[in-house]
């Protein structure tokens, strides 16, 4: 799931707001979904250091220390909470079958708390500049994502017999 995840997340169209739409999410949260919240955080774990030495699988292309600190470090260290909390929506079924839809969710509101947050520090830019430039043009497409995840990653155990 790690080279899903490097495979797919330079994947991206940039945007005017420093903060290019990926398909890192997509993978991050199939990751969550297939392996469990412990192993599918290792994933997203392992993806930030093949990314941090050099490997060029953030979006666009890029890698290095530098891209973790910068504008869009934030998003990249929330992917590790994405997919733990993607992962746990899995295992746990504490709201029965939505469960993982749940575990999307939260995961997602953590990224995007985390990846505002460093977003305005970095940028020195405001609340409601930070809330345009990195959630509200993420919400349909992230939205778009989890229900593909919803769809894709129930056949994905079947077939790899984790279910």
């Amino acid at each position: 799931m790690t080279a899903v995840i490097c495979v797919l997340a330079p994947i991206s169209i940039p945007l005017v707001t420093l903060v290019p739409i990926s398909l890192a999410t997509l993978a991050v949260m199939l990751a969550g979904a297939v392996l469990g919240s412990r192993n599918g955080a290792l994933c997203a774990l392992l993806y930030l250091i093949l990314g941090g030495i050099g490997i060029p699988v953030f979006a666009g292309y890029s890698s290095g220390f530098s891209a973790l600190v910068g504008v869009t470090g934030g998003f990249l260290v929330g992917y590790i909470p994405l997919a733990f909390c993607t992962g746990y929506g899995q295992e746990k079924k504490i709201a029965g079958k939505y469960s993982l839809l749940a575990g999307m969710i939260v995961g997602t509101v953590i990224l995007y708390a985390i990846g505002t947050i460093w977003f305005m520090f970095t940028a020195k830019a405001g609340f409601m500049t930070a809330l345009s430039a990195c959630v509200i043009p993420f919400l349909p497409g992230d939205a778009l994502k989890i229900a593909a995840v919803m769809v894709t990653a129930p056949r994905l155990r079947t077939a790899l017999k984790l279910n």
